[in-house]
C-alpha cells in the first residue's frame, strides 16, 4: 500500500478537512497556475515593445518566446518526479522562488541575450513547480471537494490563457513610470512573493514511500527527447521546416524508445525508474494522456487561429479581440458553477458531454463565420459562450480522472506526464493545423480568405474533440472517484 510520509507539516491524509487551513492550498495553488499560464501568453503583446526597446532581430524574439515553452515542457517529467523524492510543497516553492527571481530579471533585462537566458530559467522554474500543483490538489483534496478544486483550478488556468494578451495590453497601456513591457514580467514578483509566503502555513509536506531515488540516464533521455519533438514544432512553421527540424523529430523516436527501455530495465533491476510504466496499465490514466493531448492539440491552435482571424482577417485590435473572447470566459464560468456536481453525478461521462457541447459551439462558429460576413463580430459570441461551457466542462473531470486512481508514492511523476502531454499538444495542434490553416489563407489577406481558414481547421478541431469524446465513453464508470491518498497500491 502507498501512502503519503509525513515531514515536517502533516501529511494531506492528516491535513485538516474544512476550515482555512484545509482550503488554504487552494488559493496558493491558483495563483501559481495563473502566473505560470499568463507568462505563456502576455509575452506576445510585450513582443513589438521589447524588439524596439532591446533593438532584438526576429530571430532573438522568437527564442523569448519560444525559449520559455520549450524549458518548460522538457522538464515537467523531471520535476515531477523529483517533488516525489524531495518533498512535492519543497519543489513548489523551489520553482516559484525561482520563477520569482526570474520575472525580475525579465523585468530589467537590458539585452535581448538576458531576457531569453531569463525566459529559459522560468520555463525550467515552471517545469518544477507545475507538477506538484496537480498532485498537491489530487493528495489533498477528496470526493466533491477535488472536483471543485481542479474546476478552480482549470478557471485559473483558463482565464491567464483566453485573457493573456488582453491582460498585458491592459499592462503596456497604463505603462506607470514609463517602464512599458517590463511590467507584464514584474508583476509576477508580488505573486510569487505571496505564494511563497503562504506555502509553508496552509500546504503541507508529501513525499514518495518507499523513498524513491533520482535515475540520471532518464532525465538525459526524456529530456532529450522532449526537446527533439517540442523545439521544432515550435520552430519548424516559422523557419519552412528545414532539414535539422526533421532530423530532430526523427531523433526523438529512438531517444524516447530507448528511455522506455531502461525504464522497464530499471525498475526489473529493483531501482527508481523516472517514470514507473505500470502507470499506463491504469485505464484513467493511460486514456486521460491520450485526450489531453488531444484536447489540447485543437484548444491552443484554436486560439490563436481565431486570434488571427480577429486582428488580420476582421482587423480588430488587440484589446477588442481580447473583449470578443471574454465571451469564452463567460461560458467557462459558467459551467464552473455546474460542473463538480454534474461530474458527481454522471462520473467521466460528463467529459463526453463537455466534448460533444465543444462540437457543437465550434460548429456553430462556423456557421456564423459563414453566414454573417462582414457584419458585427459579436455575433459570433453566442457560439463562443459554448465553446467555453464545452471547454469547463471538460477540462476539470478530465485531470481529475487521469489521476485520481494512482498511488499517491506516484503523484509527482504522473502530474508530470499529464502536463507533459499537455504541453506536445500545445505545441502539435499548433504546428500541423498550423499546416491546414496557412496553406489554406495562401496570400490571401482578405476577411474571406481568412474565413475559408478558419472553417476549414475548425474541421480538423472537431476531428480532434469527437475523438475525446469517444475515449471517455470507454473510461470506467467509476473512474475519478477514488482518491489516491485512499490507499492506492
Amino acid at each position: 500500500m502507498s501512502t503519503v510520509t509525513p515531514t515536517s507539516t502533516p501529511e494531506p491524509s492528516a491535513a485538516p478537512t474544512s476550515g482555512w487551513r484545509y482550503w488554504g492550498s487552494l488559493p496558493v495553488m491558483l495563483t501559481s497556475m495563473f502566473m505560470i499560464t499568463l507568462d505563456f501568453f502576455i509575452v506576445n503583446v510585450a513582443v513589438p515593445s521589447v524588439q524596439r526597446d532591446l533593438n532584438a532581430d526576429a530571430a532573438a524574439i522568437q527564442m523569448v518566446v519560444a525559449g520559455y515553452g520549450l524549458a518548460y515542457a522538457a522538464g515537467l517529467i523531471t520535476g515531477g518526479r523529483l517533488g516525489d523524492i524531495y518533498g512535492r510543497r519543497k519543489l513548489f516553492m523551489i520553482g516559484i522562488g525561482l520563477f520569482t527571481v526570474a520575472s525580475l530579471v525579465c523585468g530589467i533585462a537590458t539585452s535581448s541575450e538576458v531576457l531569453i537566458a531569463a525566459r529559459i530559467v522560468q520555463g525550467i522554474a515552471a517545469a518544477l513547480s507545475t507538477p506538484q500543483e496537480l498532485a498537491i490538489l489530487g493528495l489533498v483534496y477528496r470526493g466533491a471537494d477535488r472536483s471543485r478544486a481542479f474546476m478552480a483550478a482549470a478557471l485559473a488556468t483558463a482565464v491567464a490563457g483566453v485573457f493573456g494578451q488582453l491582460i498585458g495590453g491592459l499592462l503596456i497601456a497604463a505603462d506607470p513610470d514609463g517602464i512599458g513591457w517590463r511590467l507584464c514580467f514584474l508583476i509576477n514578483l508580488p505573486i510569487g512573493i505571496a505564494a511563497l509566503a503562504l506555502a509553508p502555513k496552509v500546504v503541507p509536506e508529501s513525499r514518495a514511500v518507499p523513498a524513491a531515488r533520482l535515475d540520471p540516464l532518464g532525465i538525459v533521455l526524456v529530456t532529450l527527447g522532449m526537446l527533439g519533438i517540442i523545439y521544432p514544432l515550435i520552430e519548424g512553421r516559422e523557419r519552412g521546416w528545414p532539414m535539422w527540424t526533421i532530423v530532430c523529430l526523427a531523433a526523438s523516436v529512438p531517444l524516447l524508445v530507448l528511455f522506455v527501455a531502461q525504464q522497464v530495465r530499471n525498475r526489473r533491476r529493483g531501482g527508481s525508474p523516472l517514470v514507473d510504466l505500470s502507470l499506463f496499465r491504469d485505464r484513467p490514466f493511460s486514456l486521460g494522456v491520450v485526450m489531453a493531448l488531444l484536447y489540447n492539440s485543437g484548444m491552443a491552435s484554436f486560439f490563436l487561429f481565431f486570434a488571427l482571424y480577429l486582428q488580420q482577417g476582421r482587423r480588430m485590435t488587440a484589446l477588442g479581440s481580447g473583449v470578443l473572447i471574454i465571451m469564452v470566459g463567460v461560458g467557462f464560468v459558467a459551467a464552473s458553477v455546474f460542473g463538480p456536481q454534474l461530474s458527481n453525478r454522471i462520473g467521466p461521462r460528463v467529459i463526453t458531454l463537455g466534448a460533444l457541447v465543444l462540437a457543437a459551439g465550434w460548429l456553430l462558429l462556423m456557421g456564423a463565420v459563414d453566414r454573417f460576413g462582414d457584419s458585427s463580430v459579436w455575433v459570433l459570441a453566442p457560439a463562443l459562450v459554448i465553446i467555453g461551457l464545452g471547454m469547463g466542462t471538460v477540462v476539470a473531470p478530465l485531470t481529475s480522472t487521469a489521476l485520481a486512481t494512482l498511488p499517491s508514492s506516484h503523484a509527482g511523476a504522473a502530474s508530470g506526464v499529464l502536463s507533459t502531454s499537455i504541453q506536445i499538444g500545445n505545441a502539435l495542434g499548433v504546428a500541423v493545423i498550423g499546416i491546414v490553416f496557412y496553406d489554406t489563407l495562401g496570400s490571401g489577406a482578405s476577411a474571406v480568405a481568412y474565413s475559408d481558414a478558419l472553417r476549414l481547421s475548425t474541421v480538423c478541431l472537431l476531428a480532434l474533440i469527437l475523438a475525446v469524446a469517444v475515449l471517455a465513453w470507454w473510461l470506467p464508470r467509476n473512474a475519478g472517484t477514488t482518491s489516491a491518498t485512499e490507499g492506492n497500491a
